[in-house]
């Protein structure tokens, strides 16, 4: 049983349901599988379930705990600091799939 690390720029969203209620309310929350670390209080850029980069965020909490199914989970809440514009989204995508998703197909 470990921890790991997320890069300090990078927070990916797999639902659209939680990436909808962090924009539309400015505030939101993540689960992600096993046990993370986020740079809690830091800004970081998230990004949209299909690798694209969205907006900028400041994580306010991140509990790790192993939840009543016996998985291990991260949750982590964030506020919303600003949408990014349509350029500052493409640069930050494109320097993202070089850095951490990889090639796109």
């Amino acid at each position: 049983m470990g921890f790991e690390t997320e890069f300090n720029s990078v927070c990916k969203f797999k639902s659209d349901q939680e990436l909808y209620e962090l924009l539309e309310y400015g505030r939101g929350k993540m689960v992600k599988s096993g046990f993370r670390v986020f740079p809690t209080g830091q800004k970081v850029i998230a990004y949209t379930p299909a690798n694209e980069a969205i907006a900028i965020v400041r994580i306010l909490a991140s509990i790790a705990e192993i939840n009543f199914q016996g998985e291990e989970v991260t949750q982590v809440e964030m506020e919303l600091v600003r949408k990014l514009t349509e350029d500052e989204a493409k640069i930050q995508t494109a320097l993202a799939f070089e850095m951490f998703f990889g090639e796109r197909a």
